[in-house]
C-alpha cells in the first residue's frame, strides 16, 4: 500500500510538469526526467513545509508573550489578552499539523528510489497521458454544473489519477476515494478536499 500511494504521489507530480487547459501533450513525454522533476519538487516541498512549522511557532511563540505582557488585572484588556491566546494556540496547532505531515516526507523520498514505486509513478502518469480527454469527460459527466477545467490544476491531476486507480490500476473505490483526498490534504485546501471527495463519489457511484 505505501509503494502505491508514493506512486500516486510522485505521479501527481509529475503530471504538474506537463502543459495542461487543453495544450496538446507530447505522446511520449520524458517520464525519467519528468520524475527527477518531481523528486526535486517533493524535496522542496519538505523544506516549505518545515519553514512554514517554524514560521507558525514563531508567530505562536509572540501572541503567547505578548498575552503576558497585557495587564490582566484591567478589565478592558481582558479580550485582547484572550485574542492574543488564541492567536497563539491556533499558530500553535497550524505548526504541529504540518510538523506531523512533514516528518513522514523524508522517509517517503527514501522509498521512492525502489523500482516498484518509480515504475507505478510513470506508469500512472503515462495513463493519465495517453487518455486524459477520456478522464476529463467522465470527469465533467459527474460534476454536476460544475466543469473539471474551474477547477485548480492539482485538484484535476488528483481527481485524473484516481480515475486511473479505478479504471486502469484496479484499486478499490474505498481505498481510491481515501487516498485522494490524502492527497488533497497534502497539496490543495479545504475546498478542493470536499470538491475532490464528492466527485469521486458520484464518479464510483456511477461506475457501478
Amino acid at each position: 500500500m505505501q509503494s502505491r500511494t508514493l506512486a500516486r504521489e510522485l505521479a501527481l507530480l509529475m503530471l504538474g510538469q506537463l502543459p495542461d487547459r487543453g495544450a496538446v501533450l507530447a505522446e511520449n513525454p520524458p517520464m525519467e526526467t519528468l520524475l527527477q522533476q518531481a523528486l526535486a519538487s517533493l524535496s522542496q516541498h519538505v523544506r516549505d513545509s518545515l519553514d512554514r512549522s517554524a514560521e507558525d511557532l514563531q508567530q505562536a511563540q509572540q501572541q503567547l508573550l505578548d498575552s503576558e505582557l497585557q495587564d490582566a488585572g484591567e478589565a478592558e484588556r481582558l479580550p485582547r489578552v484572550r485574542a492574543h491566546l488564541q492567536d497563539g494556540l491556533s499558530h500553535a496547532e497550524q505548526a504541529l499539523n504540518r510538523l506531523s505531515a512533514s516528518l513522514e516526507l523524508p522517509r517517503l523520498l527514501m522509498l521512492s528510489d525502489q523500482d516498484g514505486v518509480r515504475r507505478g509513478a510513470i506508469e500512472r502518469a503515462q495513463a493519465v497521458v495517453r487518455d486524459r480527454d477520456a478522464i476529463d469527460a467522465q470527469l465533467d459527466g459527474v460534476m454536476e454544473g460544475w466543469r473539471l477545467t474551474r477547477l485548480p490544476r492539482i485538484d484535476r491531476d488528483i481527481l485524473r489519477l484516481a480515475s486511473v486507480d479505478l479504471s486502469v490500476f484496479g484499486t478499490p473505490p474505498a481505498v481510491t476515494c481515501n487516498e485522494a483526498v490524502e492527497l488533497a490534504n497534502r497539496y490543495s485546501d479545504e475546498q478542493g478536499r470536499r470538491m475532490i471527495n464528492g466527485v469521486l463519489r458520484r464518479l464510483t457511484a456511477a461506475s457501478r
